[in-house]
């Protein structure tokens, strides 16, 4: 799923600039990538589109700055890596608190735990991506530094 995640990114500009889901899933496959990745990656995408709305009503109604405390389930479900990371972000003005709640989510939503910091990259990379924020030259390369060798399944 996560190769596929790094695929749409360096295919597609924006999200808008990928076709709908039928139509990007026969591309997917002739790409080569197996249909049981496919339906998890585009499961996730539909999540992710899901999750989006959700926290971008609830940062609507919400005002001034929020703080983030971690549950001892995120704990075990993120790994204090990934909470680090995220937090570093946060800190460092690329997650907004809409954007961080996303991304917790949809870290969540993987079938890893504690996920791996290379995976929460990928995942924060494709939550960036959807929401088209711009992003810091520093800050995506960082993103986009992983070792390939780890991302398997």
């Amino acid at each position: 799923m996560f190769d596929i995640l790094v695929y749409l990114f360096e295919n597609y500009y924006t999200p808008e600039a990928c076709p709908e889901a039928d139509v990007l899933a026969h591309k997917l496959a002739a790409a080569g990538f197996e249909h049981e990745d496919i339906d998890e990656a585009l499961g996730w995408l539909y999540g992710l589109a899901q999750t989006t709305e959700q926290c971008v009503q609830m940062a609507e109604m919400s005002q001034g700055d929020s703080l983030r405390v971690f549950t001892d389930l995120e704990y075990q479900s993120l790994g204090t890596q990934a909470i680090g990371f995220i937090t570093f972000l946060e800190n460092s003005g690329v997650l907004p608190p809409a954007l961080r709640e996303i991304l917790i989510e949809r870290a969540e939503a993987t079938a890893e735990a504690p996920i791996p910091l290379e995976k929460l990259k990928i995942i924060t990379l494709m939550v960036l991506w959807s929401q088209e924020v711009e992003v810091d030259h520093l800050v995506l390369e960082e993103l986009l530094t992983h070792d390939s060798a780890r991302l398997s399944h």
